[in-house]
């Protein structure tokens, strides 16, 4: 064949006859890919997406970090600012101390906090007086008497009076606490005394010869495991629980007296243990009048102005010690695995 003659069809493979010009212009219209150039639309469309969707992911991580930078600045701040009363020292007003919950350290109601509130009330020269706000039943007499020597400290040294207002419950530690005060108002109803001191626990030994469970304790020093609940206690050890009981009932009793003075109208139940409601306290001695914290600073008090100085744990403190408790939980599963020395 002559070179000449060939056709550039003669070089493309068997197709179909070319469709008429009419058809292909609507196969366009209606399928993009018909369209020259629509693979690079299409991937350009996928790379802006994908540089947004980064873009997006970027700025999320971004706020999320700056989020938790604030908040643990917020933790900082909070544990280093406790929140002090903002009062200005030149404004009389009422200084008010709360002491409700459990009496025991590490709790809202511990000598620790009780204290350096009390500290910072007596020291404001604006506090013409500070009330004791008490709603407790009681708890550590250890913690109470750190308490009661503090006021009487401080009552001394700033000359200021005291006052203690009960709202529901003002016994045992509490009332221990109350006896420092100048006066005790309390609301008729309120619950005042349980002037004594408890030791309790449990004993299992019956139980346990029942099941056949043997306890096996080793101890060195012959009262080591005194109080143990799966031994059983002899008569040695329950006068020498009962004596140390007494001593401290007695030391109650002589602080009642010395902070109630004549006050007092002593019956054979008063030191028993026995309470009492408010308006029966008031008519024994163990409290003065009726009445509560609002008439307190208006009719005693003579302001209106009413200062919390109250000392409590802030949102970084709840939270380290929620932190502690759960390392020292994990702590002592690791520690029961092996025999105990205390």
């Amino acid at each position: 064949m002559d070179p000449d003659l060939l056709r550039e069809s003669d070089f493309r493979p068997n197709q179909p006859e070319s469709l008429p010009p009419h058809t292909s212009s609507k196969k366009s219209a209606a399928d993009p890919t018909g369209a020259p150039g629509w693979e690079r639309a299409t991937l350009e469309k996928l790379a802006f997406a994908s540089l947004n969707e980064q873009k997006a992911t970027r700025r999320w991580k971004t706020f999320v970090r700056l989020a938790w930078l604030a908040f643990f600045v917020a933790l900082v701040w909070m544990a280093l600012h406790r929140g002090t009363p903002a009062s200005d020292a030149t404004v009389p007003h009422t200084a008010v101390v709360e002491i409700k919950g459990e009496i025991a350290a590490g709790a809202d109601a511990s000598a620790e906090f009780v204290n350096a509130a009390l500290r910072a009330a007596f020291e404001d020269d604006g506090a013409k007086a500070v009330v004791l706000l008490i709603n407790s039943p009681g708890g550590s007499p250890v913690q109470a008497g750190m308490m009661n020597d503090e006021i009487l400290r401080l009552k001394a040294k700033h000359k200021k009076p005291v006052y203690a207002v009960v709202e529901e419950t003002c016994a045992s530690a509490a009332y221990y606490i109350a006896v420092s005060a100048d006066k005790i108002y309390v609301d008729k109803a309120s619950i005042v005394g349980s002037i004594g001191v408890l030791m309790d626990g449990f004993g299992f030994t019956g139980l346990m010869d029942k099941l056949g469970v043997e306890r096996r304790l080793l101890t060195a020093g012959e009262n080591k495991g005194f109080l143990d609940p799966f031994s059983p206690q002899n008569d040695k050890q329950r006068v020498f629980a009962q004596a140390m009981l007494d001593q401290i009932h007695q030391q109650f009793i002589t602080v009642v007296k010395a902070g109630r003075g004549k006050r007092l109208k002593e019956t054979p139940e008063m030191f028993s243990g026995l309470f009492w409601s408010g308006q029966q306290a008031v008519e024994l001695g163990l409290a003065d009048q009726l009445g509560n914290l609002d008439y307190v600073a208006r009719e005693v008090v003579k302001t209106d102005e009413i200062i919390d100085y109250t000392r409590r744990d802030n949102v970084a403190e709840r939270l380290a010690k929620k932190f502690g408790a759960a390392m020292g939980e994990g702590a002592m599963k690791a520690f029961k695995s092996i025999p105990a020395l205390r």
